[in-house]
């Protein structure tokens, strides 16, 4: 049977990049491809053997041109799944259509709640009690594609910002990899719209924390 493959789209220190590699999941990571030149996360890829790529979205006139070149670097890598993983850009939808249902991303909020940005600040003024990481399909609509798991942490009163989004980072470390070793299992599956798991044993295991 053919191993799957995966492609990765980053745009920084590739914190997440890091977390999937050192899971050693049971796929070909077939290239890391940054739309930034400086991004750190191509360093610590080519120090793994992993094939890396950049496709500068300043060189382009305009997000289309971008979206389209991007497109076509990812295809000569014949991915089974596009994973996104600290990717700072918003894509077209003729990107989005054209790799429908193959294509994952992880959001550091619960979602529905926190679309966007500014996600740990959101939930902190809000006065939410538990916050966490959403491992979700890419569709047309910004953070709104079907979930496929979720990590909650609690917010703690004394909390910040920067306290907040660390202690999700370490749930979006654990989440992620777990999402991808149930996918390389075909754990799951994108059916009408929805996420549905063929095996509820098969769910990434929540994390342990004390009550808040």
């Amino acid at each position: 049977m053919r191993m799957k493959r995966i492609v990765i789209l980053i745009s920084g220190r590739g914190s997440n990049l890091r977390a999937l590699v050192d899971a050693r999941l049971p796929c070909t990571v077939a290239a890391v491809i940054s739309n930034r030149p400086d991004a750190a996360g191509l360093v610590f890829a080519a120090q793994h053997g992993i094939a890396t790529q950049v496709v500068d979205h300043t060189t382009f006139s305009g997000r289309e041109a971008f979206d389209a070149a991007l497109g076509d670097a990812i295809e000569t890598h014949q991915p089974d799944l596009i994973v996104m993983a600290g990717f700072m850009r918003l894509l077209t939808a003729d990107f989005i259509r054209r790799f429908a249902g193959r294509m994952v991303n992880i959001h550091p909020a619960l979602l529905p709640a926190f679309t966007g940005l500014d996600t740990h600040a959101r939930a902190i003024e809000r006065g939410c009690r538990v916050h966490g990481c959403t491992v979700h399909y890419v569709t047309e609509g910004m953070d709104e594609g079907p979930i496929i798991a979720q990590a909650a942490v609690p917010v703690l009163p004394d909390d910040d910002a920067d306290a907040l989004a660390a202690r999700v980072l370490v749930e979006e470390h654990r989440l992620y990899p777990a999402v991808l070793q149930a996918w390389c299992k075909d754990a799951f599956a994108l059916e009408g719209g929805r996420v549905r798991w063929r095996d509820v044993l098969t769910w990434p295991a929540p994390a342990r924390y004390p009550a808040c």
